[in-house]
C-alpha cells in the first residue's frame, strides 16, 4: 500500500525559509515521480514543484516559484524535500505531496485532488505565512 506523510508545515513570516518532507512507502524510487501541490485561499489546487525519479531526476516547478523554491529527493527515492525561500503571505495555504506518474507528466494540469494522473495524495500540511 503507498502511503504518503509530509511534515515541516508551520508559521513563518515573510521573506523567512521553511522545509517541508515527504516520507513514502510502498513503492520503489522508479515507480513514481513526486510532487508538491498546494491549496490556498480561493483558488483551485496548484502544482508547486515535481521531480522525477528516473535518469537525472528531472525537476519540475510552478511559475509562481520564481526561483524560490527548491525540490530534492533523497537517494533512495521514498523522501522527497522541498525548499521554500522568500516566502510570501501568497504561499499560505495547505500543502499536499503525491506520486505524479513516472514522469511529472500531470503535475502542470492538477487542479483538484481527482486529476487524472495523480495516483496518491498524502495529508497535507499548512503553512501559514504572516507578520
Amino acid at each position: 500500500e503507498v502511503q504518503l506523510q509530509a511534515f515541516g508545515g508551520g508559521l513563518v513570516q515573510p521573506g523567512e525559509s521553511l522545509t517541508l518532507s515527504c516520507l513514502g512507502s510502498g513503492f520503489t524510487s522508479e515507480d513514481y515521480a513526486l510532487g508538491w501541490f498546494r491549496q490556498t485561499a480561493g483558488k483551485e489546487r496548484e502544482g508547486v514543484s515535481c521531480i522525477v525519479s528516473s535518469g537525472g531526476s528531472s525537476t519540475y516547478y510552478g511559475d509562481f516559484v520564481k526561483g524560490r523554491f527548491s525540490i530534492s529527493r533523497d537517494s533512495a527515492g521514498n523522501t522527497v524535500y522541498l525548499q521554500m525561500n522568500s516566502l510570501k503571505p501568497e504561499d499560505t495555504g495547505v500543502y499536499y505531496c503525491a506520486t505524479v506518474g513516472r514522469w511529472c507528466g500531470s503535475f502542470y494540469y492538477v487542479t483538484s485532488p481527482t486529476t487524472h494522473g495523480v495516483e496518491y495524495w498524502g495529508r497535507g500540511t499548512q503553512v501559514t505565512v504572516s507578520s
